[in-house]
């Protein structure tokens, strides 16, 4: 596989996982002040995700939006997100 695509393959799942962590995000709630600090938490992956892409790094973008993910089922399973 060359350069290129690589490339292109991790911007794309970048992008699709951060597009389905921002709908899934939307109608997530937090049960209390620790919930509210996972939210904050989240939603700072996704801000740095974007920031990442936006210059470049692809590599950097991925792990902001996988540890979005990690901590939104983290919350999730501990039952301080609903």
């Amino acid at each position: 596989m060359d350069a290129e695509k690589i490339v292109e393959e991790l911007r794309n799942e970048t992008l699709k996982w951060l597009e389905r962590i921002k709908s899934r995000i939307k109608n997530v709630k937090a049960v209390d002040r620790n919930g509210e600090e996972f939210l904050r938490n989240i939603r700072a992956y996704i801000s740095d995700s974007e920031y990442f892409l936006e210059k470049g790094d692809l590599v950097r973008a991925f792990e902001c939006v996988v540890w979005a993910w990690a901590w939104l089922e983290i919350g999730l399973n501990i039952e301080i997100l609903l």
